[in-house]
């Protein structure tokens, strides 16, 4: 087979490829039926009715401690006038659970029976029929239907199939995928090549993540060997599984439009092509055909894109198989808290942070790439950005599928500002403290945070701005940005910045001074951060215009970001916490020691969850460990500074 460059032909709305998709591969009804004990089939779906096949109880049983009488030789017992009554032949001691006497057909608890000898006891009560007693079949009748055909069983199913006399059930047989992953850059993580991937190989685990994906809506699934990028392989490998042997194929990468992205053409050439490209962000590239009557997907490559193609075209085909509804997420309404921008004509799947900040859940958005995988692990929800907008608006409320419990997200402390790597240590040890509390942090910068709380959007917000009059942190901005939120301020801690460089420091690097250097290429942080506004100050002060710097324009979010960024040789220098260079062992020249806050709401200042924060911090344990990291100072660490 030739390679040639692919092209989006055609592509279709999110609707209209899930309808020509189960217009094309009517599933229910494809698959055998077999037979798995009462024990084995639970998350399994019922072939066939299922009638019991015993009553339970199968016989009257007593319902109480007590004594078995007949009720109509109890009638006018009184308080006045008690009634005796001869054991052995008026009344039968029982215990719950034992067979009726015959004849009995009631039981009156012991506490009311006052025995009176060894052969009498005495009552103060009539019994009516059938008190205290479980008759025949109270709880299930002999032939009575106990679930109906593609009922899936749940653990709560046991004991009805048990005491209804069943022991085995037929089921559908679990729907088979294969999954096939291509592409010359992926490397076996359970292989010894996989120890240290070179450039331009990449862990393969998509086909692990979309197998258990297979798992959890109810299919069995089978991993192929990788493939490289080899048209006449991956072929092979589709014709070959096509035989009947599975119900659905995946074949994942290679289904964009790259001269190496084969999926569409091996589909063409076995078979048919129903759909290439979607109007869904991520997910766009996915390939949907039929070969020999199986449906193929060509799933993307990218971590974020391969998930939302397969659920929402392989898992609702599977679950449909097993004549089963789709598996739906509970919803909530969320608030975004600053204006998310949106491509018209596509269907976007935003993934959020989430958190109860007051009486709104609000919103923070994910990195958005469609390799991002972390954008999918971080997420508590989903936001469907429908294809007619262009965005969604700040502080109007709207539906998110929830990823985790609401109570979780209730229970959620959300913190928004300059990204520091305590704040991952501190929402480790928050957990470890109180397992039912997490915190939620977004990396917007510090005055992105002041912001934030201003909006009503967290419940906290980290904080390192210099005012360069006074050499001040934080207090004049709060003053400025905040005037009429009161707020309170606790130190997290000191620490070093400096510029982070290559190991070595090849470009003999001595300060912000050689940043104007011909050879060296910079990487910065975005603007409105503390790092930026002191990198600003000090350029100022040298008298350096910032357009002399390489690489001044290019921004990321977080000081890990910047590290990444100086060890892959994008940059030769950035300017970042210490702590940042020394977890990459990178090259560190100090240019400052500053005061990292937490700026907090005095409306939130009282509550259990801030309560709970503040003990933490101010736990040896949790200083132990920032003091381990290096570059940190915690000399004030917890202090009320405001």
């Amino acid at each position: 087979m030739t390679s040639k460059r692919n092209v989006y032909l055609d592509k279709k709305t999110l609707a209209e490829a899930r309808d020509l998709l189960f217009r094309q591969f009517p599933m229910y009804g494809r698959l055998d039926r077999e037979m798995a004990s009462v024990p084995d089939a639970v998350g399994r779906v019922l072939a066939e009715p299922v009638f019991a096949r015993l009553s339970s109880p199968n016989f009257h049983a007593a319902a109480m401690d007590g004594i078995a009488v007949k009720a109509d030789e109890t009638f006018g017992a009184s308080e006045g006038a008690p009634k005796s009554l001869a054991l052995g032949r008026q009344a039968f001691p029982v215990n719950t659970g034992h067979v009726m006497p015959e004849h009995a057909d009631a039981v009156i608890m012991i506490e009311n029976v006052v025995a009176l000898d060894e052969d009498t006891v005495q009552i103060e009560a009539p019994a009516f029929p059938w008190q205290h007693v479980r008759k025949m079949g109270e709880d299930i009748v002999a032939t009575e239907l106990l679930f109906a055909r593609d009922h899936e069983v749940t653990p709560y199913c046991l004991g009805a199939l048990l005491s209804g006399g069943i022991f085995s059930v037929a089921v559908h047989q679990k729907p088979k995928v294969l999954i096939i992953p291509t592409g010359s850059e992926l490397v076996d993580w359970r292989g010894a090549d996989s120890v240290d991937p070179a450039p331009g190989q990449v862990l393969e685990s998509n086909s692990f993540v979309l197998g258990k994906l297979c798992e959890k809506c109810g299919a069995d699934w089978e991993r192929h060997e990788k493939i490289m990028d080899d048209a006449d392989r991956i072929k092979t490998a589709v014709k070959a599984a096509a035989d009947g042997s599975f119900d659905i194929i995946l074949v994942v990468g290679g289904s964009s439009a790259g001269s190496e992205d084969y999926a569409r053409e091996v589909v063409s050439s076995l078979g048919k092509v129903l759909v290439h490209g979607v109007t869904i962000m991520p997910g766009k590239p996915v390939v949907i055909g039929s070969v020999s009557d199986i449906p193929v997907f060509g799933i993307p490559g990218y971590p974020v894109s391969a998930i939302v193609a397969f659920e929402q075209f392989v898992q609702p085909l599977i679950r449909a198989a097993l004549g089963q509804p789709d598996l739906e997420r509970h919803q909530a309404s969320v608030t975004p808290t600053r204006k998310i921008a949106s491509k018209l004509g596509v269907e976007e799947f935003l993934r959020v942070k989430l958190g109860r900040v007051g009486e709104r859940i609000v919103a923070t958005p994910l990195p958005r790439g469609a390799g991002v995988i972390t954008s999918i692990t971080e997420a508590d929800g989903i936001i469907r950005i429908a294809n007619h907008l262009e965005g969604l608006p700040e502080n109007e409320p709207i539906a998110a599928e929830l990823l985790r419990p609401l109570s979780a997200i209730r229970n959620t402390l959300v913190v928004v500002g300059s990204h520091d790597n305590t704040l991952d240590i501190l929402g480790d040890e928050l957990r470890a403290r109180h397992t039912g509390l997490t915190l939620s942090s977004s990396h917007v910068g510090s005055m992105g945070g002041l912001m934030a709380l201003k909006r009503g959007g967290c419940h906290l917000a980290g904080s390192h701005l210099l005012d360069t009059a006074d050499g001040s942190y934080n207090l004049s901005y709060i003053k400025r940005f905040l005037p009429d939120t009161p707020v309170r301020v606790v130190n997290l801690v000191f620490r070093d910045q400096g510029l982070m460089v290559a190991p070595g420091n090849p470009k003999n690097i001595g300060g912000i001074e050689d940043l104007a250097r011909d050879d060296v290429r910079f990487v910065n942080r975005q603007g409105g951060s503390g790092t930026r506004i002191l990198l600003d100050y000090r350029l100022g002060q040298l008298g350096i215009d910032p357009s002399a710097i390489q690489g001044y324009e290019n921004e990321e979010f977080t000081h890990m970001s910047v590290a990444v960024a100086v060890l892959s040789r994008a940059a030769d220098a950035g300017l970042g916490i210490h702590a940042a260079a020394r977890a990459l062992d990178l090259g560190f020249i100090p240019v400052v020691t500053e005061q990292y806050d937490l700026i907090i709401p005095t409306v939130f200042f009282e509550t259990d969850m801030i309560r709970e924060l503040l003990e933490t911090i101010r736990s040896e344990r949790f200083k132990a460990r920032v003091r381990a990291l290096g570059g940190y100072g915690i000399e004030k660490t917890g202090e009320i500074i405001l």
